[in-house]
């Protein structure tokens, strides 16, 4: 008779190998969830700030209150 002999090489993984792939796992996903909540999160105030110029006037604005709400550099005031 003949003894049967596996095509496939020796494919047990030892105990830390298996713990080293579940941490990496883990850690990919930990990575990512913080990764999207990052992104998702809501803008500080200052960002807002910062990302708006002056508030808006009303379109029914007459246009001589437009030109005073306007903020000139010191070297552009008018006299």
């Amino acid at each position: 008779m003949y003894s049967a002999v596996s095509p496939y090489p020796n494919s047990v993984l030892a105990a830390w190998q298996l713990a080293l792939i579940a941490v990496v796992a883990l850690g990919g996903v930990a990575v990512w969830l913080g990764a999207v909540f990052w992104a998702a999160r809501e803008p500080r105030a200052r960002d807002h700030a910062a990302a708006s110029g002056s508030p808006a006037l009303p379109p029914s604005a007459p246009a001589a209150e437009a030109d005073s709400a306007e903020v000139r550099p010191a070297h552009h005031a008018a006299a």
